[in-house]
């Protein structure tokens, strides 16, 4: 990695985590398309440096989110507790199952689209919601449901390098939690999974063939744009309204979906 792609991921890592750590999102998930597009970084060595760059960038956010008083909480502790496993599986499913690229983008343009398209219009002409179960909030699932879409997004999330918080928030935003509750929570579990994960890989780079370990130098100069746009990001997040906070949220998600969904039909 010369002296420009390091600035360069950087710059990258800076501005994607300014924009998402107000809505609980990484950048990951934004870094993916610019690591494979622009950076030039094969596959499946994109998903650790991905999960590096979680790991690097996601105490900047963190730690604005401590001092502010919302980073612990049930809702972490269920999070964590599903995804946790789930990172790993999708880790040996990346590496043994879906190596390719193509299917690779697929995936995630099937997962990813949905998804925010499915957000934006839950925020834009909002459902009237079931009255809440005794000692649960208003869009609050189950803790046993939560730790099941735990597990199952963690193993997505595993497989393509986004720890699974990414997913995790518009899901739980999507039915009716609020943004300011779920983002700390899905950034905390995108960290911890990330550091699994990277690990997982780590592990699997020693006995796999392929571009599997992580372009750590990359990973790094993209990870410390992160942290100081995550603590930006999450600095600015009390002064944005929760309506404008879902909507970008739904937004991102949708953009890189299409991004990928148009990748595959060229």
């Amino acid at each position: 990695m010369d002296w420009s792609t390091g600035l360069l991921g950087f710059a990258a890592g800076l501005l994607i985590a300014a924009v998402t750590a107000p809505v609980g999102v990484s950048g990951a998930v934004l870094l993916l398309p610019v690591q494979l597009s622009v950076l030039g970084v094969p596959s499946p060595a994109v998903t650790p440096t991905n999960l590096l760059y979680n790991v690097v960038a996601g105490p900047g956010a963190l730690l604005r989110y401590r001092r502010d008083g919302r980073l612990y909480g049930p809702l972490t502790r269920l999070l964590v507790v599903g995804t946790l496993p789930g990172v790993v599986l999708g880790a040996l499913v990346r590496v043994f199952a879906v190596p390719g690229p193509a299917v690779f983008r697929i995936l995630v343009a099937a997962l990813l689209l949905p998804l925010g398209l499915w957000l934006v219009t839950r925020t834009l002409r909002p459902v009237t919601a079931p009255e809440p179960a005794p000692g649960r909030a208003q869009g609050d699932p189950s803790p046993r449901t939560v730790t099941l879409l735990a597990l199952v997004v963690g193993t997505v999330g595993g497989i393509y390098g986004i720890g699974g918080g990414s997913l995790l928030g518009p899901i739980l935003v999507g039915r009716g939690m609020p943004v300011s509750r779920v983002a700390p929570a899905a950034l905390a579990t995108t960290f911890l999974t990330s550091v699994v994960g990277a690990g997982t890989y780590g592990v699997l780079s020693l006995t796999g063939k392929g571009h599997i370990a992580p372009d750590v130098l990359l990973g790094l100069s993209c990870g410390l744009g992160g942290l100081t746009g995550g603590y930006l990001g999450a600095r600015l997040q009390p002064r944005l309204p929760e309506r404008l906070l879902r909507v970008l949220l739904g937004s991102l998600v949708a953009v890189v979906g299409g991004l990928y969904a148009a990748q595959t039909l060229v």
